[in-house]
């Protein structure tokens, strides 16, 4: 570790001097963070499981189903994922402030995220019993105890400055750095907390509270824009502000931090799937040797449309991750609301292992099926609309927000377009298939969810041509009009004239 910078002559201390047996027991905070950053996303998609495992019985109508029992479920995962990925911010933020950790900040961390581990269990309490305060009131516990971990931290951190970014340790606004983070920190807890004593006796406003929980910065951020629109900043708040703007604790989250979550997501949803089929769908050996007579490839071949199934979700899982990597490599800064887009199409992302499941479940011709589709389609058509969201979002500040090439007029952009609006064409179009199709079947669904690869390579040929046929034809056109101007400069004025 590089040595000390001397202080320079008339400097304030920021701190205690480093000395070497404080940076003894100290280290860079990256490969915590990368950790921490994977077992966010690993906890805010296994949040789908208990609703993706739903147990529905053969003889009931699967609409019955999803508004009877689904529908909660759905609800509630959406919101504890998106209440996650603040916890996930929040933590973020954190790690902005402090650079190096030691041991007690490792434990102190560790502790968070085994609270954090436990929160799909207390998902799984409110999902299946949401009528019932006990759920809400542990999920909103868990959450209290987080954000007092988190504000432990911040407190030790500050109490042990070399501990800090070096900007904060030569600041001489050190308080306001630490009531700024605790704030970032601590407004989600307290409405947790509120949440965990209204669960007792009025639990639709215990919802609406954790419901605050994702949405407040936003409509935080809305009211102070607002107010300095119409009565202007105060100064002392205007300079420190601008101080907070240099270390981006008001800056969007960087986009390399939000790639990172975003895999982590894509990659465990592609993940659930393969432990469906490996719970399910191996045929069990006494019934191989009596059943099939020890022909385990006859006994496979009954889970047929579980395989297709598979394959077609993870095709769809992977191809929608390409395009999200794709647009995030012409994407040089993320906004804050394109972070939020970027959540809410992670949160249908998360949603593909119960659109597996269910067109898994009803292979077979019936209502069902055409409704599991449906599902799926929805699914599909949100994660992938919400991308598409992304990109017009960037338009509009394309000069900040995107590479030149995929600018109006750039090189990618027509291509780039072409490719957001596949997906949500493509699960549209077999929305409306199955109102039209009765023999439409989940067969055919995952065949088509195959071919889409095909459609990608297909597409890149068909934008590329119509490109090169309409530089072509304005190649054509300016030849003419060079040619008419030369026309008319070898004609004399009175032949012009007539």
């Amino acid at each position: 570790m590089s040595a000390p910078r001397p202080q320079a002559e008339g400097e304030a201390a920021p701190g205690p001097p480093r000395h070497s047996g404080e940076l003894g027991s100290t280290q860079a905070s990256h490969r915590l963070l990368a950790y921490s950053d994977a077992l966010l996303s690993i906890i805010a998609t296994v949040m789908i499981l208990p609703v993706a495992h739903t147990k529905i019985h053969p003889d009931q109508k699967l609409g019955e189903s999803v508004q009877q029992l689904l529908l909660t479920k759905i609800a509630v995962y959406l919101m504890t994922f998106l209440i996650v990925t603040v916890a996930w911010a929040a933590h973020v933020r954190l790690f902005q402030v402090i650079e190096l950790i030691d041991d007690v900040l490792a434990l102190l961390n560790l502790a968070c995220m085994m609270l954090i581990t436990f929160l799909p269990y207390t998902f799984s309490l409110m999902a299946s019993f949401p009528g019932v305060p006990f759920g809400i009131f542990l999920f909103s516990t868990c959450a209290v105890v987080i954000g007092l971990i988190q504000a432990v931290i911040v407190a030790y951190g500050f109490y042990h400055p070399y501990l800090l970014n070096h900007q904060i340790q030569v600041s001489e606004n050190q308080a306001f750095y630490k009531h700024h983070i605790l704030q970032i920190i601590l407004r989600g807890p307290v409405l947790c907390f509120l949440a965990a004593i209204f669960s007792f006796f009025f639990i639709p406003m215990s919802y609406v509270l954790l419901g605050l929980v994702i949405f407040l910065p936003h409509i935080t951020r809305v009211i102070i824009w607002c107010k300095n629109k119409t009565v202007g900043p105060k100064e002392d708040e205007e300079s420190h502000r601008l101080e907070a703007f240099t270390f981006y604790l008001n800056e969007p989250l960087s986009k390399e931090r939000v790639e990172a979550f975003s895999d982590g997501v894509y990659a465990i949803v592609a993940t659930l799937l393969i432990l469906d089929i490996c719970e399910d769908n191996v045929p069990d050996s006494k019934e191989v040797k009596d059943k099939f007579h020890d022909r385990l490839i006859e006994a496979l071949s009954e889970y047929g449309p579980n395989f297709l199934a598979y394959f077609a979700s993870f095709v769809t899982t992977g191809l929608l991750w390409f395009v999200h990597h794709s647009l995030f490599l012409y994407i040089t800064k993320a906004t804050r609301f394109m972070g939020l887009l970027n959540t809410f199409s992670l949160a249908f992302i998360g949603g593909l292992p119960l659109a597996y499941q269910l067109t898994s479940e009803f292979a077979e011709k019936s209502h069902n099926e055409i409704e599991a589709i449906q599902v799926s389609c929805v699914i599909t058509f949100f994660a992938s609309i919400f991308q598409f969201a992304i990109w017009i979002t960037a338009l509009f500040h394309e000069r900040e927000t995107l590479h030149p090439l995929a600018r109006y007029g750039g090189k990618e952009h027509a291509f780039m377009f072409a490719k957001l609006a596949l997906y949500p064409c493509v699960s549209l179009g077999a929305f409306f298939l199955t109102c039209l199709l009765s023999k439409f079947s989940t067969a055919i669904f995952h065949i088509m969810q195959i071919v889409v690869p095909f459609a990608f390579l297909a597409l890149r040929i068909l934008v590329r041509i119509s490109l090169a046929i309409m530089k072509s034809m304005l190649s054509l056109s300016r030849r003419k009009n060079v040619v008419l101007d030369e026309e008319e400069t070898c004609l004399s004025p009175a032949e012009t004239l007539s």
